[in-house]
């Protein structure tokens, strides 16, 4: 009788993974409505659902002890960011996983990114798009719509190709 309990835990144990591993950790997926997002950026500026109404959204979601988010920060910054910044209908963040406001300043200095960061106390907006436990280096897409697009994770050059052409042609 053990022995099927067991069996039964592993094998729902491991189902859990496959799933967290398909889908990567997310818990919102590709046509999701995009949560309505109350975002203070670190110069204290508030953003609100209104704010992002009719914009094309792009959340990457981050933190100063991410090596791979470090690696993707540049690339974010020179192939979206400066190249989308002034575009009305556009709007990008990063939103550093529950860090305070000191180190996510200097963490944004130190990658040498001028896209706006944010703050997330605990987590509460990371965990309305990701399970708990499941890593950072992750960027969310909505279109003007308030629709999700698109959904990264880690640093694929290919992925990462995509979201940058997907981001042109919602902005076209």
């Amino acid at each position: 009788m053990h022995h099927i309990i067991l069996i039964s835990i592993s094998i729902a144990l491991s189902l859990q993974t496959f799933a967290q591993t398909n889908d990567r950790g997310y818990i919102v997926k590709v046509g999701d409505a995009l949560p309505a997002l109350n975002i203070t950026l670190t110069d204290g500026t508030q953003v609100s659902p209104d704010h992002l109404k009719g914009k094309v959204v792009l959340i990457q979601f981050t933190a100063s002890w991410c090596g791979v988010c470090r690696k993707e920060m540049p690339h974010l910054e020179k192939d979206v960011w400066l190249k989308y910044k002034d575009h009305p209908d556009f709007f990008m963040v990063g939103v550093d996983l529950d860090e305070p406001l000191e180190k996510v300043i200097v963490f944004g200095e130190s990658v040498g990114i001028t896209y706006p960061l944010a703050l997330d106390p605990g987590g509460k907006l990371f965990y309305q798009f990701a399970a708990q436990n499941s890593g950072v280096t992750r960027n969310i897409l909505s279109d003007r719509d308030g629709n999700i697009i698109m959904l990264t994770r880690l640093f694929d050059q290919e992925e990462f190709n995509q979201m940058t052409a997907e981001i042109g042609k919602q902005l076209e």
